[in-house]
């Protein structure tokens, strides 16, 4: 299954455009309104996510996919956990996130997860995990570690994207083993490939929302 990883990543790095909010958050040019935004987005995004995996896992209760999709739930739920003390961090309570209207771009990459969950395979979500899992790692590495240098949050504070930044090897092992039997099931590859695209497609979709209108 590496060529279609491969052949995943290539057809991601072919709309690559850069990420204008991490690199602006790396300049100190990011207002501290905006890292709200980011606090409220993050935990829609999450908690819709979280609900996404939770529903696959009921798709494809067996191993492996169960497995994997189990997993990704409780990880998703421990992400939100870690996110707490970030929307603290900026101002954002659970009062101010049950307020905040969301953007509706940044809201994209969550709905579409959803309908991955519903109506999509269990390969697309795992191939989808395995060609994007370097990239977003390293954007949540970028911002964690921009959030520490240039706004002077604590590493506590900051867990939550470091939670993100790096996927245990196992994780990654077990996703491959469900494109593996996807695939061989009869699970359509291509369809696989499409949905990676889109997931980093709109990944970026999220980011540039956020960074709409500022210099």
């Amino acid at each position: 299954m590496n060529e279609l990883v491969t052949r995943a990543k290539t057809e991601i790095a072919k709309q690559a455009t850069g990420n204008r909010f991490v690199s602006l958050l790396e300049a100190g040019a990011v207002p501290d309104e905006r890292l709200r935004w980011l606090a409220a987005e993050l935990s829609r995004l999450v908690r819709g996510d979280q609900r996404s995996q939770a529903l696959l896992a009921a798709r494809y209760p067996g191993p492996p996919a169960g497995d994997l999709f189990l997993t990704l739930a409780q990880g998703e739920a421990e992400a939100l956990r870690l996110l707490g003390p970030f929307a603290s961090a900026v101002g954002m309570g659970p009062e101010e996130l049950r307020t905040y209207e969301p953007l509706p771009l940044a809201q994209a990459y969550p709905a579409y997860l959803t309908q991955v969950s519903v109506h999509g395979t269990s390969s697309a979500m795992a191939l989808a995990l395995l060609a994007n899992v370097d990239d977003s790692g390293e954007t949540y590495a970028r911002v964690a570690a921009a959030l520490r240098t240039r706004y002077g949050l604590s590493e506590e504070a900051v867990g939550h994207f470091l939670f993100f930044a790096e996927t245990p090897r196992e994780l990654l092992d077990l996703a491959a083993e469900v494109l593996a039997a996807g695939v061989a099931a009869g699970e359509d590859p291509d369809e696989a490939v499409r949905t990676a695209r889109i997931v980093a497609g709109l990944e970026t979709v999220f980011w540039d929302a956020l960074a709409e209108g500022l210099a």
